[in-house]
């Protein structure tokens, strides 16, 4: 269960030296500092330390306005971390979602949130209907001219945005694409794998998308390059081979489709990635344990 510490400062000509001892000295393993406005969502430091935040971690920082300087962007944050079973704690603030009073005091703030929310929107509808009644276009004038920078400023920010939603899954998708890339599948088994295995309602995987993602998380510091190398192609590992021995040992009869099913009952990935087994796939692993004297005989469809 590691702190993973966050120092920011607004200006290069700023020091992060006194957040760095206060991280330190709360016990902080690692601190990643950054010169950046607090206002400036996309922090490639803040993605980086968000990035290495896993299930049981702590996020630390030495006070709120270090993490944001809104209220939505700190508790999207927040959110993030505890829907990855990680915590958040601001040392000079009483917040602390490890504990019953951190997550009481992130309950008002949710609630200031929520306030702030509808008087946005209030105020908005009003602005709309008062332009209406001037006879002007409620949206922005840039992209309804087709300017080439409003598109372009747009397209950045839902790019932006939707790393973001990468960083925060990154624990449900990455060390899969890691583990199946240095065992030598492409591309498209890795996908297949994903696919086979995310959550209800979570959008489905691409290899463009998928590639997009990688490449991104390459760039941003957030993964190794070696990730994107042509991956040499890789044997079925032999604890494969064991599982299946495994089920024949206790059915003796089990037939290959009956085989199959059982490693698709118990989500084991066939030697491409993929989430359905074959007779001939699993004919294939049945080979090889017999081969490697797991196995006496022949098996049936």
């Amino acid at each position: 269960m590691a702190l993973i510490g966050y120092a920011r400062v607004s200006t290069e000509d700023q020091v992060t030296h006194r957040q760095l001892d206060e991280l330190q000295a709360a016990g902080c393993q690692a601190v990643l500092q950054e010169h950046a406005s607090g206002g400036d969502r996309d922090r490639p430091m803040l993605a980086q330390a968000l990035a290495r935040v896993q299930a049981g971690d702590t996020l630390v920082v030495v006070s709120l306005d270090r993490l944001a300087r809104s209220l939505s962007h700190l508790l999207a944050v927040i959110e993030g971390l505890q829907g990855r079973g990680a915590f958040f704690r601001s040392l000079k603030d009483p917040v602390d979602t490890a504990n019953p009073q951190g997550l009481f005091t992130l309950q008002v703030l949710g609630a200031a949130a929520q306030l702030e929310r509808a008087l946005i929107r209030e105020r908005t509808r009003s602005g709309m209907r008062a332009a209406a009644a001037r006879g002007q276009r409620a949206g922005n004038p840039g992209l309804r001219a087709r300017d080439p920078a409003a598109i372009q400023k747009l397209s950045e920010a839902r790019r932006a945005a939707y790393l973001r939603q990468l960083i925060a899954a990154a624990d449900r998708w990455l060390p899969s694409a890691r583990r199946l890339r240095a065992d030598g599948h492409a591309w498209e088994e890795v996908v297949r794998y994903l696919n086979a295995r995310r959550a209800a309602g979570e959008r489905a995987w691409s290899e463009e998308r998928l590639l997009w993602a990688v490449r991104r998380f390459v760039a941003e510091g957030l993964a190794e390059a070696q990730l994107l190398a042509p991956a040499p192609r890789a044997r079925a590992p032999d604890r494969l081979l064991a599982v299946v021995a495994g089920i024949l040992r206790s059915d003796p009869t089990a037939t290959l489709r009956q085989v199959g099913a059982r490693l698709e009952a118990i989500r084991e990935p066939t030697p491409r990635g993929g989430s359905r087994w074959r007779p001939g796939s699993v004919a294939y692993i049945v080979a090889r344990a017999r081969k490697a004297g797991l196995l006496p005989g022949e098996r049936g469809v």
